[in-house]
């Protein structure tokens, strides 16, 4: 049997992306947007299924930290306060995201909800996301604190975590409002499936905001983060050399606890600090690449993927977190195996923080 109709995939010729939109949400789309072809449908269905995926390790991963938590008594130190409070951002800001942004790929690729629920999804994305950019400006500074001042620095109370807290909160909330109130505004972005400020017009009203976003929220923090990780880095590699030569001088290996050779924890710190600087930049780099490029420079090769891409990494910070902040580290890995020994983990017996290291990094390491 014949056919001679012709088989057609996809949008007929001249459909924008912006045309297969509900008509409500039309007015907030940026005519940059019209230039597009709509994206394949594939791209919406492996989005969608990588944000439940990153959902999911997100409640797994921080939902962990926070029942350890406040399960554990001795987890509930000042410092610890930090890790938690992150771990809660960063389980809030998936919690608001994936669910929204994996129905509206499996639904046709587009913005299934009102205009108001655009902006309610871009205000939650943005509270969250510069509270857990901020959060990370804190524990990078307590640790720059315990570990360059050493026992000369003021030592972090409750009472420093709850002014802490309380500047994370208000400065995320605070910067998030202004879009609803006429400084900035939340549009759809990319493939529009999702919500984010706008960073395409260039009237000061958004370029204003879109800049003081991307001083306060991105080179701000990364350059604190940066000067106090070179500075632990420094101080590090100074207390190995001042170990190395009292060895030297006292004609032992090392000066270690039990004389054991490997790494030590100083080192041990110095590249977890590397790795956090590390991951921080590959998660939010291109992303604020791409607003900068709206902001700034020429539009015309901001596709709707080049958007949705670095979004989706930027939003990957939410499940290696717990695991840097405090899966990794002895005092949460034998809370898991005594509260949660499905978890498989297999800590050694003993004191975890006896092997030999300095006070400062201690208490680092503790975080």
């Amino acid at each position: 049997m014949a056919y001679n109709q012709q088989v057609q995939f996809g949008f007929p010729s001249g459909v924008t992306i912006v045309d297969v939109v509900p008509d409500a949400i039309r007015p907030l789309i940026h005519k940059h947007w019209e230039q597009f072809p709509p994206v394949n449908p594939m791209w919406h269905y492996l989005l969608g299924v990588v944000y439940i995926f990153l959902g999911s390790a997100s409640f797994l991963g921080n939902g962990t930290v926070l029942y350890l938590f406040f399960k554990v008594k001795k987890l509930r130190t000042p410092a610890n306060v930090l890790v938690a409070n992150l771990a809660l951002l960063d389980f809030l800001m998936l919690l608001s995201q994936f669910p929204v942004f994996s129905y509206n790929c499996f639904s046709g690729g587009v913005w299934m909800f009102s205009p108001f629920a655009c902006e309610i999804y871009a205000l939650f994305g943005t509270i969250t996301g510069e509270g857990s950019l901020w959060c990370h400006v804190f524990i990078t500074w307590d640790r720059y604190n315990v570990i360059v001042h050493g026992v000369s620095g003021k030592p972090l109370t409750f009472t420093k975590v709850f002014i802490m807290i309380l500047f994370i909160w208000g400065y995320a909330i605070g910067i998030a409002i202004p879009p609803l109130v006429g400084w900035g505004r939340f549009i759809p972005e990319g493939i529009l499936d999702s919500c984010s400020f706008d960073y395409l017009s260039k009237d000061w009203n958004n370029l204003s905001f879109g800049i003081f976003l991307t001083v306060t929220s991105y080179f701000l923090p990364l350059l604190v983060i940066i000067f106090a990780y070179v500075f632990i880095v420094k101080t590090i590699v100074a207390h190995e050399a001042a170990m190395r030569a009292q060895a030297k001088k006292m004609n032992v290996t090392n000066l270690r606890s039990g004389g054991t050779e490997g790494e030590s924890a100083e080192m041990r710190v110095a590249k977890t600090a590397c790795i956090n600087v590390t991951l921080w930049c590959i998660c939010w780099t291109p992303y604020c690449a791409v607003v900068i490029q709206g902001l700034m420079f020429d539009q015309s090769v901001i596709t709707p993927l080049s958007t949705m891409l670095p979004a989706l990494l930027a939003k990957t910070c939410a499940c290696y977190n717990p695991m840097v902040y405090a899966l990794s580290h002895p005092r949460f890995r034998n809370a898991m195996q005594t509260e949660l020994s499905w978890c498989c983990v297999n800590e050694p017996e003993g004191n975890p923080n006896s092997d030999g290291k300095s006070n400062s990094t201690e208490a680092a390491s503790e975080k």
